[in-house]
């Protein structure tokens, strides 16, 4: 009876451990981003995503398991040959991602260094479709080419190729010796235009501050000039003016018996002085005829102003 019971207790604990191993093996959990390519009997059977899974076990079997993220994978120096005949060495990054695990497990042995390879054949290919000079001004137009070129031929392997960056260019010596020397002839050439320039600038500012000196200096000499001008008016009319006052205030004052008078004794002395002048300076002395020529000579005189006043 004890061996009838241990007997059953083995073969319940055999039981009991065929189970659990049936079920460890047939249930599968993916993990997230991932792909198990299942085979059964060793043809495919089925790919299984991120979640619960069911497999037969011992006739299904994981043949495969492939990341969906997006990988990066550094692509080797190489070297390229451009339009122009410069050699150069490139490396790069390439960035992809698997979209088809069926493709990528069936379609290519490994698909990493197949889609690496893919990416320097046609890097040397583009390549050679530029000079060198464009080469570093349009390296984002070789990045985008070269990201066409690998997706139309990666696509059969179930690749998705998302970016592809070219980390260095290195010409040859000789050639890069040469474009410092260029690049150097152009800043020299650049500082020396930029110099003329200034030079240029400041000839013009110069100019037209001389020309702004001058036109001030006119105006200024023009505002002199009129209000000299008006000042000599303003004389001549204030001279002129009291000419005239001077004029009518003798004539009112002649028009008096004291005014006369006054005219009478003024014109005496006056022509008394001239004939003491004529004495002076003349050698020759002129008496007069008469005694009384002072008074004809006033006589006369008044005689004038009479008629003048008259009038």
């Amino acid at each position: 009876m004890e061996v009838l019971l241990d007997y059953i207790l083995t073969v319940q604990t055999l039981i009991l451990v065929f189970v659990v191993v049936l079920l460890k093996t047939s249930i599968k959990f993916v993990p997230q981003n991932r792909a198990y390519v299942i085979e059964r009997f060793g043809k495919f059977q089925s790919s299984r995503e991120a979640g619960l899974n069911f497999i037969f076990p011992f006739i299904d079997r994981i043949s495969a398991d492939r990341s969906l993220k997006e990988q990066a994978v550094d692509v080797p120096e190489q070297s390229a040959i451009t339009k122009d005949n410069i050699s150069l060495s490139v490396d790069g990054v390439l960035y992809f991602r698997v979209l088809d695990a069926y493709k990528a497990t069936y379609g290519v042995d490994d698909y990493v260094f197949a889609v690496t390879q893919l990416a320097q054949t046609t890097m040397r290919s583009e390549l050679g479709k530029m000079e060198l000079d464009k080469t570093f001004e349009e390296r984002d137009v070789l990045n985008t080419n070269i990201v066409m070129a690998i997706n139309d031929a990666a696509g059969p392997w179930g690749i998705q190729v998302l970016r592809y960056e070219i980390k260095d260019i290195v010409p040859p010596q000789s050639v890069m010796e040469a474009m410092e020397a260029q690049m150097k002839a152009e800043r020299v050439k650049r500082a020396q235009i930029l110099e003329s320039e200034g030079d240029r600038q400041a000839a013009i500012n110069r100019a037209e501050g001389q020309k702004a000196s001058v036109v001030l200096a006119a105006e200024a000499d023009k505002a002199e000039q009129v209000l000299r001008a008006e000042g000599e008016a303003k004389a001549i009319v204030a001279v002129a003016t009291a000419q005239a006052e001077a004029l009518r205030q003798v004539g009112q004052a002649a028009a008096t018996e004291e005014g006369q008078k006054a005219i009478q004794l003024d014109l005496a002395t006056k022509a008394i002085e001239a004939k003491h002048a004529i004495a002076k300076e003349s050698s020759v002395v002129l008496l007069p005829d008469s005694s009384t020529e002072a008074a004809s000579v006033v006589a006369q005189a008044m005689t004038i102003i009479n008629q003048l006043n008259k009038a």
